[in-house]
């Protein structure tokens, strides 16, 4: 991307958030959301906005909430995209655990250089999703459209892949690390508890885990024995 004006650290935050925001819930995003995310008032959050619209940056309306513009998506997802790359370079390459990059990639996303991140892009051939399975943008801005599904979507002796997670918090990967699971492996599901819809499944084809019905809602899995998680950006998950 060609930038026509320098961004802010902070800014490039807002842009990243608002863009998150609007992925989860489609529309314009309430200034009181935002500001929630941010952790500091409204009337911050306002005073900032109405600046980063001054920059065409976003869509401002007080009273109906803000819209990426064009360039706010670009900046956004130039973001995303330098995260998402950070966080995959220190796991597979550096070797840190999952739970520990996010906030080390919140600090490296806002590096100014897009040749660096192409590099380590082509060093780690071209990945389609980061540690956690969300996408990671190329160098186009374009977003590989994943088939995942919960696991909680999946039926009794059906054998899949685990391919992501839904959340990224600390605590929640280092419950996932803690029974056994990983990004990659083999999974069937024996049965599914009626009561609470807890699952139980072997991994792997020796360790037999339980699941809460929360933990399987929040694991993303495929059920092709070849997906576009573990394949070359250019392969397309067949149907």
């Amino acid at each position: 991307m060609t930038k026509q004006q320098t961004n802010t650290l902070s800014e490039e935050n807002y842009l990243k958030l608002i863009y998150h925001l609007s992925q989860q819930q489609p529309g314009r995003v309430a200034t009181s959301t935002i500001a929630a995310g941010m952790e500091i008032s409204a009337a911050s959050v306002t005073e900032k906005l109405q600046r980063m619209a001054n920059k065409n940056l976003i869509d401002y309306e007080k009273s109906k909430g803000v819209l990426l513009t064009s360039d706010g998506m670009r900046v956004a997802i130039r973001v995303v995209r330098k995260h998402r790359i950070w966080e995959t370079f220190l796991v597979k390459s550096l070797r840190f655990g999952w739970h520990e990059v996010h906030a080390i990639a919140e600090q490296l996303e806002h590096i100014d250089s897009d040749v660096l991140v192409d590099r380590i892009d082509e060093l780690l051939q071209y990945p389609k999703f980061d540690p956690h399975g969300e996408p990671i943008p190329d160098a186009q801005g374009v977003i590989f459209q994943s088939c995942f599904k919960e696991l909680i979507s999946i039926g009794v002796g059906t054998s899949c892949r685990i391919t992501g997670v839904k959340v990224d918090s600390e605590a929640f990967l280092k419950l996932f690390e803690g029974l056994g699971l990983s990004i990659g492996a083999k999974i069937m599901i024996e049965s599914i508890e009626a009561f609470d819809g807890s699952h139980s499944v072997i991994c792997n084809d020796r360790m037999h885990i339980r699941l809460s019905r929360e933990v399987a809602n929040n694991v993303l899995v495929t059920i092709n024995d070849r997906c576009c998680a573990f394949e070359s950006r250019n392969f397309q998950c067949p149907q």
